[in-house]
């Protein structure tokens, strides 16, 4: 579901544009839209097999950062699919590991929510629609048959305690939110868009995430537009620097294979820096992965001379996307 809406730079929603309203619509949606993906997938049809020699595996060059270096295309065809099966394995289990993360958050910021806050039913149908995601990409990973690991090391030691901030610091877990589901449902439209021929069991699971995810990161901004502006300027501007700096952060994370695909792939040090993100086709890539957060960073009054000078520094900046989701990898 996309929020056609637009929103004026720096205001919070209107009595018009009504903030309690579109939580209705999005709660309304997660009841009438819902997926089961071991109904709505045909896991086990002879078109979905997973089969180790299918040049449906092999990245695309357009979309996937591993996919247009000259170092992966060069590679014999049968270690381009091994490769490319462990890059999508790998993918959905970072995105059901920082789901199982997000449906802690969302429990933790529903809890102290008092009677009647619409955020609470919302947070709930996400939270649910969640889980059933993670049961989706973890029967992907199985399917695909790669051991993998997901997220580094060190995401996985802090995991316990990230959900903690949705009580503590709300906006900044948010902040997280975004920052792990749009570069997923980045990379997973553009895929979707590429018209490359992807394998079918992929697509299915692309198509069911990103249809839901539209309302996860629709919630997100929302609630994100109408909370920062009604605070305090201090307040705000600690929260515009904080903003491109958990974008980049969990961007690596969520984007980056952890040091093992290296080793199991024997990748030089200086090809794994090219893909990610050193090149100019990998720098256009990351800064256009944050096109609608830059977007909505405008509308919650977030950009100031400061915070697009950190925006800079990382290597994120750009111009803001126009509309939600709007394509951008044709032209990188």
């Amino acid at each position: 579901m996309t929020n056609s809406i637009t929103y004026a730079p720096g205001a919070a929603v209107t009595e018009q544009q009504d903030y309690g309203r579109i939580l209705d619509d999005l709660s309304a949606a997660s009841v009438h839209r819902s997926y089961d993906p071991y109904i709505d997938i045909a896991w086990d049809d002879p078109h979905m097999a997973v089969v180790a020699d299918d040049d449906r595996w092999v990245l695309s060059g357009e979309v996937d950062p591993i996919g247009r270096h000259p170092w992966y295309q060069q590679r014999p065809r049968h270690e381009q699919i091994r490769i490319g099966m462990w890059r999508q394995a790998n993918i959905a289990k970072v995105g059901l590991q920082f789901e199982s993360i997000l449906i802690r958050g969302l429990m933790q910021y529903s809890f102290k929510l008092p009677n009647g806050a619409r955020e609470f039913r919302y947070g709930t149908h996400e939270a649910k629609e969640e889980c059933n995601h993670t049961l989706m990409f973890q029967e992907l990973v199985n399917r695909i048959g790669v051991d993998v690991p997901g997220a580094r090391r060190s995401f996985k030691r802090l995991s316990p305690v990230v959900p903690l901030a949705s009580t503590v610091f709300p906006m900044i877990f948010f902040f997280g939110v975004l920052a792990g589901e749009e570069p997923i449902d980045h990379l997973q439209k553009d895929l979707l868009r590429d018209g490359t021929t992807a394998h079918p069991t992929m697509s299915a699971v692309f198509q069911l995430h990103v249809a839901e995810e539209a309302r996860h990161i629709s919630f997100a901004h929302t609630l994100l537009r109408e909370k920062i502006p009604a605070m305090g300027r201090l307040h705000r501007f600690l929260l515009s620097l904080m903003f491109p700096i958990a974008m980049r952060w969990l961007c690596g994370v969520i984007m980056v294979p952890p040091r093992e695909f290296r080793r199991e792939f024997d990748v030089p040090r200086s090809v794994m820096r090219d893909m990610f993100w050193r090149s100019p086709e990998s720098a256009a890539f990351l800064r256009d992965v944050f096109g609608d957060v830059r977007m909505l960073g405008d509308q919650c009054g977030l950009m100031n001379p400061v915070s697009r000078r950190v925006w800079r520094v990382l290597r994120i900046d750009g111009r803001s996307s126009r509309y939600r989701s709007e394509p951008t990898y044709s032209a990188a």
